[in-house]
């Protein structure tokens, strides 16, 4: 028997695109919900889908077959939220926090939302980055 044969992955189920897309959109929602957003401010985190495809994700994201560019953007999202949450134990303050003004250099005196929709990846990247590098996780 090979070693890879033996190894755990190798026996565990492949995670599909479909279960990933479905369990990220859920996610997403719940989030975009305890933060207040908008659909419009949904749709520029999600990398601005059409409406039509918003919707259909909206309504069933298990019918989701997300490409790699929006799975990328919710695991920034996720991330943002857990760290928030690990940094903010309070859940009202925690989901508050997005929509502050903040003083660091990164936000400009804006709040860390307005540069998430800045709508590049790279503006999810960065909050997402400050707050890990502020709980004192890798950034």
């Amino acid at each position: 028997m090979s070693a890879l044969a033996r190894s755990p992955q190798a026996s565990a189920p492949a995670t599909t695109s479909k279960a990933m897309s479905a369990a990220g959109l859920r996610a997403f929602f719940n989030i975009a919900g305890s933060w207040g957003l908008n659909t419009d401010e949904q749709m520029v985190l999600l990398g601005a889908p059409g409406r039509s495809t918003y919707f259909k994700w909206k309504s069933a994201p298990e019918s989701a077959d997300l490409k790699r560019d929006t799975l990328e953007r919710l695991s920034y999202i996720l991330g943002v939220y857990k760290a928030l949450q690990i940094l903010l134990p309070d859940t009202t303050a925690a989901d508050a926090w997005v929509k502050k003004p903040n003083t660091a250099p990164l936000f400009g005196g804006n709040s860390a939302l307005d540069r998430m929709l800045g709508g590049n990846m790279g503006d999810l990247l960065a909050v997402r980055q400050y707050l890990d590098a502020r709980r004192g996780g890798w950034a």
